[in-house]
């Protein structure tokens, strides 16, 4: 099954080309590095030091295995880490939160070749990938050059149990040559089982995401930046996919008539979208201002447009209620619990099916809401900001969830330690 499904990856290589150079007319970063994802990279400097590989898509994941990270650095130090990450986004925030300090370099695409090229250049003792970033020539070689895999922070929703279910005999395949799996729920750790994960293979971790540090000195940046914004209410777009940034215009305009200093804070999913963003709140008539100006929306403004990376976290903190995209669409949803760990309330579309379980629990909790579709938003802020009391209970719920459920990075740690030092 391996082998049909690598001559099909190679029969799609020209198309694969041939979307990352359309890509790149709005993100030139996608047509730079292209011989990394052929595994043509510079070997390690001492192949002799073990390595240890961690593998992240793009950003979020980036974000989330960054305490990892930090912790082998510090407890490993006659280790290599090896970090890898598949957008050009991801690779720019591991650049910026680790520099010199790890081996940085895109994944190779999933072809034998590519894939065995950078075992030999790389030549890693433990493999972490972060969350369900499966890939069946990845895994084989794993195996085939005795290095164990952990599948950590790992997750999977319905929909996509049923995509694996499609290619059951490759699932099952690539699921015996994990060593171990961190999930994040029960629930996910039933439908790997139910692929053909091995139940001992299986450990419930809880997600990493809820491990949110908030210090001391991003509090005061917020803070800071909510002074210096002298607006309320604040409504923040969460990484907001196309389509979405319509629906949090036109729900401005509701919020307006009975908030006339509301603005909305828009922050765009992927930075290629940034100028376009711009562009649309300039001809729906509202005034916007970019971050990456350097300047501050004044009282005329309608939109503050978050058009720099790696700041999600520190724009959540000055928001008054949190918006997340992804969900008005059927993409699944982002990540919710930036926000609602600042006390935040959140609201979101009906698909978040790939926050599931988080979205049970902050909806049970009643520290978040989803509304049907992007028609009922507006009534939806409008109820919220109409009862400030209710609105700040809700916030304080959402808060005490993240709260309450920190505790998975801890697990993961102990996991990977126990692995490091078996490999």
């Amino acid at each position: 099954m391996r082998y049909l499904y690598s001559a099909v990856f190679y029969l799609l290589l020209p198309f694969i080309l041939l979307r990352m150079l359309l890509r790149s007319r709005h993100a030139p970063a996608y047509r730079l590095r292209l011989a990394e994802r052929f595994g043509l990279i510079p070997a390690r400097a001492d192949l002799a030091r073990p390595a240890i590989w961690v593998h992240a898509v793009s950003v979020g994941e980036s974000l989330a295995a960054a305490p990892l990270i930090e912790h082998l650095l510090h407890e490993y130090p006659g280790h290599d880490v090896v970090v890898t990450t598949t957008t050009p986004t991801g690779s720019e925030r591991v650049r910026s939160l680790f520099g010199e300090r790890v081996f940085h370099v895109y994944s190779p695409w999933d072809m034998p070749g590519a894939v065995a090229r950078f075992y030999a250049r790389v030549q890693p003792g433990l493999l972490v990938i972060m969350e369900t970033e499966l890939w069946p020539n990845l895994l084989h070689h794993a195996r085939r050059n005795n290095c164990p895999v952990v599948l950590a922070n790992a997750r999977l929703s319905a929909r996509s149990a049923r995509g694996y279910g499609r290619v059951a005999g490759l699932t099952r395949q690539m699921l015996l040559q994990l060593d171990l799996v961190a999930c994040q729920s029960q629930t996910d750790g039933e439908r790997f089982v139910a692929l053909g994960l091995p139940a001992h293979a299986l450990h419930l971790t809880g997600s990493i995401k809820f491990d949110i540090e908030l210090g001391r000195d991003l509090r005061a940046e917020a803070g800071a930046l909510r002074a210096a914004l002298q607006r309320t209410p604040i409504i923040l777009g969460s990484s907001t996919h196309p389509g979405e940034d319509e629906i949090l215009l036109d729900a401005l305009l509701a919020v307006r008539e009975s908030h006339p200093g509301a603005m909305l804070l828009l922050v765009p999913r992927h930075p290629e979208r940034f100028d376009s963003v711009y562009n649309l709140c300039n001809q729906r008539g509202y005034k916007a201002v970019r971050r990456s100006s350097g300047q501050l929306p004044g009282p005329d403004s309608d939109v503050y447009l978050g058009d720099t990376m790696g700041e999600l976290r520190l724009l959540s903190g000055t928001a008054s209620i949190a918006v997340i995209g992804g969900s008005f669409i059927e993409h699944g949803g982002q990540n919710v619990l930036e926000a609602a760990a600042w006390g935040v309330p959140v609201v979101s579309g009906p698909h978040m099916f790939n926050f599931s379980e988080i979205t049970a629990l902050l909806t049970a909790a009643g520290g978040m809401r989803q509304v049907p579709d992007g028609a009922s938003l507006a009534d939806c802020l409008c109820d919220l900001l109409a009862a400030p009391e209710a609105l700040a209970a809700m916030g304080s719920a959402g808060e005490a969830v993240v709260a309450g459920n920190r505790g998975a990075l801890g697990r993961l740690i102990e996991i990977v330690d126990r692995k490091v030092t078996d490999a």
